[in-house]
């Protein structure tokens, strides 16, 4: 009676953890999987097998960090990376969305591990703790990737901005008809 009880419990519970499979897919698919929806199954037959690991308050840092392992295996075994460095994907498709092209240089510009930090707040809509548990860090070292990748993004779209040149008609509107 009670193996089937577990059952019954293991499979509410990964009920509640399969909700994520969108986000699981979309989070594959902006960071650049050529086989999302291929790289969230994978994610969630990990998550079925390893379900005592999988943390009940809240699966979704756990599930975007198994994400991420498969999207980064992904990318070496498609193109072996020279020796000693983590393959990252070519690009992250921002997909369903077109982002601006000076935002999208600029994130262009960070290193994989500023962009990785400012995305997960971003675009995965996780909160610096949860962000953290996903890449496998404390929340203070977290705090601190994310205020320095903030700092150069915010660096490198000053420096965009200021590169663009200004009709001068344009530098000064004068609204209140004055």
């Amino acid at each position: 009676m009670s193996i089937h009880f577990d059952r019954r419990s293991a499979e509410a519970r990964f009920r509640e953890v399969f909700s994520h499979l969108g986000a699981v897919t979309a989070y594959a698919r902006r960071r650049g999987s050529r086989d999302p929806d291929g790289i969230a199954a994978e994610a969630m037959t990990i998550a079925w097998r390893r379900l005592a690991d999988v943390p009940t308050d809240d699966p979704l840092p756990w599930l975007y960090a198994t994400a991420r392992n498969l999207v980064l295996e992904e990318s070496r075994r498609s193109a072996p990376a020279a020796a000693g460095d983590e393959a990252e994907p070519k690009s992250f498709d921002p997909q369903p969305f077109e982002l601006d092209p000076t935002l999208d240089q600029a994130l262009r510009s960070l290193s994989r591990f500023d962009r990785e930090a400012l995305l997960l707040v971003a675009w995965e809509d996780l909160t610096p703790k949860q962000a953290a548990k996903a890449l496998g860090i404390n929340a203070a070292a977290f705090r601190v990737r994310l205020f320095r990748a903030r700092a150069r993004l915010r660096e490198s779209l000053e420096l965009a901005e200021a590169a663009v040149p200004r009709p001068a008609h344009l530098n000064h509107v004068d609204v209140e008809g004055t």
